[in-house]
């Protein structure tokens, strides 16, 4: 076979494979390529041309380093390089499948665009010494109009958007799951997602993408995405860094999806904007309902408060005389006010840790009481019980009953704020604050400062400390009506941290007629230090917080506070607080009942005598189920607060403590013999 025939049949069979598709570069070494394609024609068919083999042309040279290395991508996913095909000459056909095989053992990086319509020079022309003209013979190929580079920006620039679309899109293929895609299309057909009308169409395409990319092998899946990034285009190839992409990626790494609504919402909807319907989906719905009826849940659901009736005193560590006779079938007495004072007067008491508490006072206690201060208030608690007595128990546990704190959040509410607002709570040390949270709309421009041992200030100009990882993640500016602002501070480690004083205060940036103050908090060590500031803050004005201290041990405390309204009592679930309460019963909590061990965290209860919990708390939290339930968890989320507990004045509720979080409490005990002791029980 002569040259030009075999270059004919490369250029027909290139026109024919590309089709209306792409070429796709891969990352062949260009003088591998070149040193494979002249050392595969066998012995004899490459034959010297003056000084350099026939082959050794600059022009072929050119040609194969230019487009030897690209392949296409068939409709079945196979991927061929353009030697790929049966030549009908045994020297060109060794050339070709040398080449193949290298080219098809690449890794594809990108797609291919020339300058030019045509690749390669098809000929060139040289004068002899005796004036005949001699016509060479070179590879060239005619490319498809898409394959031409003509937009005004860079081959470059069009090459890395591509590759980029491509590598998103796999990402979205990769990470996104399918329930997720279904779910929010659920939710924009039952029109429950702020404008995700807008959004239906690339979802649905998504959703088919997904199936097909999950239909692949291995091999085949990286090909599919080069190929479909280029149908798709940018909207839908790079669908993960929009907004909608953020929910669809929130939804299948397991965010609650009210969660990840609400974080979506936070970035498209306006401040006002309020959720026509909650978050689960009729196919959730139906799927839930039908493990319920089918498990034997459907008594469980309807939930109550816990009264002294339901419990026995196998569920208590410690019951007064009063409660005791209720558990025999008498009645709450009411309770006693007394004085409020401030628990710094305290200046004698025993220090007790709770387990020793349990183990060596409550056995011999006739009479608690509580001193409920206004730190805590996140503390209070409530015992949850069956409607139905004898309903089959949804919990890891092997009873019916859960709890519930206040505000149905296991966080405090300027956490999730700060989490809602895209700031980190996982540091060791976190300073949040908060205001525009009541009534009134508090428009002031407040920042959160802290002063570090070595002197650097982190606030809204220098946001970040490099040296001690230090970072201000939530900037508010211009609070906005009915939406609590907040900023946060936080230190993720401790190992870049200096030892010496972190000095928390609040600026006044800007006052616009707010006069409700701020809250603040400082986390560390598992506890939440909560302070308020009830006063106008006027321009310019520096508030004091608190100072922590890192010392050479690399321990925190405290040092410096600023005076909070927990010096003054008030009443919180009709309990008055910085007042001794009796307290009525001393409980582990459910998951701790019988002498039932490991299943989550463990809880201590104080329940307090006309302790009253106003609010509707959820029926159950879907940590507390079984794993049977889990797989239905967004449709359980919102059983739990449609099944929220009906008011009642007879009802288990006082004060709890994880075991998990530092937290004290001060108790006042009277034994059998009368003497009566004054301890701060450590958690």
């Amino acid at each position: 076979m002569r040259f030009h025939e075999f270059k004919e049949q490369l250029a027909s069979h290139f026109a024919a494979a590309v089709g209306n598709g792409y070429l796709y570069e891969t990352d062949a070494d260009k003088d591998r390529l070149w040193e494979i394609y002249l050392s595969s024609f066998p012995s004899g068919s490459n034959p010297i041309y003056r000084v350099r083999t026939e082959h050794d042309c600059s022009c072929c040279r050119h040609f194969i380093k230019e487009i030897g290395r690209t392949v296409i991508i068939d409709k079945d996913l196979n991927v061929h390089s353009i030697f790929d095909f049966e030549a009908g000459d045994a020297n060109y056909q060794a050339v070709l499948d040398a080449m193949r095989d290298y080219v098809q053992s690449c890794t594809i990086v990108g797609v291919y665009l020339s300058p030019t319509a045509t690749v390669g020079t098809p000929r060139t022309q040289e004068r002899s010494e005796s004036g005949t003209i001699i016509t060479y013979e070179h590879y060239s190929l005619a490319l498809p109009a898409r394959l031409v580079h003509r937009s005004n920006r860079t081959i470059d620039t069009d090459k890395g958007q591509f590759r980029d679309t491509r590598n998103v899109f796999k990402r979205s293929l990769t990470e996104i799951t399918a329930e997720a895609i279904e779910t929010v299309l659920e939710l924009i057909r039952s029109n429950t997602l702020y404008k995700g009308a807008e959004w239906e169409k690339q979802i649905n395409d998504l959703l088919n993408c997904k199936r097909e990319f999950d239909s692949l092998t291995n091999a085949k899946k990286d090909a599919y995405c080069w190929a479909k990034a280029s149908e798709v285009g940018p909207v839908l190839g790079r669908i993960r860094n929009h907004s909608i992409g953020k929910l669809l990626t929130d939804i299948s790494e397991g965010v609650d999806l009210d969660a990840a609504v609400r974080a979506y919402e936070l970035i498209v909807a306006p401040t006002n904007y309020k959720r026509p319907k909650a978050i689960y989906t009729q196919k959730m719905l139906e799927e839930a309902q039908k493990t319920v009826v089918e498990m034997g849940y459907m008594d469980s659901l309807t939930r109550r408060y816990a009264t002294l009736d339901d419990i026995t005193v196998n569920n208590i560590l410690f019951s007064n005389r009063d409660s005791a006779k209720r558990i025999g079938g008498s009645v709450f007495d009411e309770m006693k006010s007394s004085i409020p004072f401030d628990p710094k007067k305290f200046n004698r008491f025993e220090e007790i840790g709770i387990e020793k508490f349990v183990a060596d006072v409550l056995p011999t206690a006739t009479e608690v009481e509580a001193f409920v201060e206004n730190r805590h208030a996140s503390n209070f608690v409530s015992l949850i019980a069956p409607v139905n007595r004898e309903a089959k128990s949804m919990f890891k546990w092997d009873n019916g009953f859960s709890w519930a704190y206040a505000g149905n959040l296991t966080d405090s509410d300027i956490r999730e704020n700060v989490k809602n607002a895209g700031g980190r709570v996982d540091g060791v040390l976190r300073f949040s604050i908060q205001w525009n949270d009541e009534i009134e709309w508090n428009r002031n421009d407040l920042d959160a400062h802290c002063r570090e041992p070595n002197g650097y200030e982190i606030f809204y100009i220098r946001k970040r400390d490099e040296s001690s990882g230090g970072n201000l993640d939530v900037d508010i500016i211009n609070p906005q009506k009915n939406v609590p602002a907040v900023e946060n501070i936080t230190f993720p480690t401790k190992n870049k941290m200096k030892p010496g004083r972190y000095e928390f205060f609040v600026h006044c940036f800007s006052n616009r007629g707010g006069s409700d103050g701020f809250k603040a908090e400082i986390e560390f060590d598992g506890q939440i230090y909560r302070f308020e500031y009830r006063k106008p803050i006027r321009q310019n004005e520096n508030v004091p917080v608190a100072t922590v201290l890192l010392d050479e041990n690399r321990e925190f405390r405290m040092v410096e506070a600023l005076p909070s309204s927990d010096v003054s009592g008030r009443e919180i679930w009709n309990v008055k607080t910085h007042t001794f309460t009796p307290v009525s019963v001393v409980m582990h909590s459910p998951n701790y009942w019988d002498d039932q061990q490991g299943i989550g965290h463990k809880h201590y209860f104080f329940m307090l005598k006309g302790c009253i919990n106003p609010e509707n708390p959820n029926g159950f939290y879907n940590e507390f189920l079984k794993s049977e339930l889990i797989d239905h968890k967004r449709v359980f989320e919102a059983l739990g607060s449609r099944m929220a507990v009906a008011p009642s004045d007879d009802q288990l509720s006082g004060v709890g403590f994880s075991s998990t979080k530092r937290n004290d409490l001060i108790v006042k005990v009277r034994g059998n013999s009368g003497m009566e002791r004054v301890m701060k029980i450590k958690f």
